[in-house]
């Protein structure tokens, strides 16, 4: 059994599709760029151990002598870059898409359990709403990322003009090996976000295009249920207003496992009627004078009075 839901908002898929070709544009863009003065390493002392970038990578990739190529198409889309993230986070704002997307105090927890899943070193996942506790750190850090990405990206465009956010930064150096590190974060998360979605399938995709989510129902799956509290004459308990499980009075314990089908209110004309109660030599009850006058008429009929 299928169920068609709807998963992702319009805005939503609006973003992310202008998004994904921009920050594709400007990490290339980038690279021709960086190739010019190519000065950032891994290593200790004089020993490299590892480059930014070799140049076998440089010509396979067709890099060399593009500089002027490279900043005409990145100070072209930076600009696309910058305006469809403002108006993103905005809409995250006003339309409380938010909640879904910044972590709780139990996301790395629960993110670890994600990651344990997806390294097939944990059957089961822990609940999740739209997105799991992974994916909203990822999607979190993702807008700082891109946040940073901005401020440092104008600090090394215009030093001059924007000197205060320059020294903010630790300097035009700083700035750009900075601007370096953020971008090298955006190729990871390019490249292992497109692995994860190849990973999750077609449907996983098709959501992101449609906005509707096709849901695969088995037997067993759990359906919420309605339990109605009725008398039998099909009139609702306003009284009733808490599971069996929610006890008002702590005096009073209720067992989870309580079955409660029915609460019967029988009506007034089929009650029955009330036993007299049986007169006792302990009842202290103090006679009106009406019963006085009759119980001596009862007793002078007795004697023959």
């Amino acid at each position: 059994m299928k169920k068609v839901v709807r998963k992702h908002p319009l805005a939503i898929r609006w973003f992310h599709w202008i998004n994904f070709p921009v920050i594709a544009i400007m990490i290339w863009s980038g690279m021709l760029i960086y190739w010019a003065n190519d000065i950032y390493r891994v290593g200790f002392g004089g020993k490299t151990v590892l480059k930014f970038f070799p140049d076998s990578f440089y010509k396979a990739l067709h890099i060399p002598f593009r500089l002027a190529e490279g900043m005409s198409l990145h100070f072209v889309f930076m600009w696309f870059f910058a305006i469809n993230g403002f108006i993103y986070v905005l809409y995250l704002i006003f339309s409380g898409e938010w909640r879904l997307i910044v972590p709780n105090k139990k996301s790395l927890k629960e993110s670890l359990l994600v990651v344990l899943h997806d390294l097939h070193l944990r059957k089961t996942t822990p609940p999740q709403k739209k997105y799991n506790a992974a994916q909203r750190i990822a999607y979190t850090v993702v807008i700082i990322m891109g946040i940073g990405s901005v401020l440092t990206g104008l600090a090394i465009y215009k030093p001059v003009q924007f000197h205060t956010l320059c020294s903010l930064l630790g300097g035009y150096e700083w700035a750009r090996a900075e601007h370096f590190i953020l971008t090298i974060l955006f190729t990871l998360f390019f490249v292992v976000h497109i692995v994860q979605v190849i990973l999750a399938g077609w449907n996983n995709f098709r959501s992101m295009v449609t906005g509707l989510d096709v849901l695969r129902l088995g037997k067993n799956s759990l359906q919420p249920v309605v339990v109605n509290i009725e008398s039998e004459s099909d009139k609702l308990i306003p009284a009733v207003n808490k599971l069996p499980g929610e006890n008002k009075n702590p005096d009073k314990k209720i067992a989870m496992n309580d079955n409660i089908e029915k609460v019967v209110v029988p009506d007034e004309k089929n009650l029955p009627a009330e036993p007299e109660e049986e007169e006792t030599g302990t009842t202290h009850n103090v006679p009106s004078d009406d019963n006085t006058n009759t119980e001596e008429r009862d007793t002078d009929k007795i004697t023959g009075k």
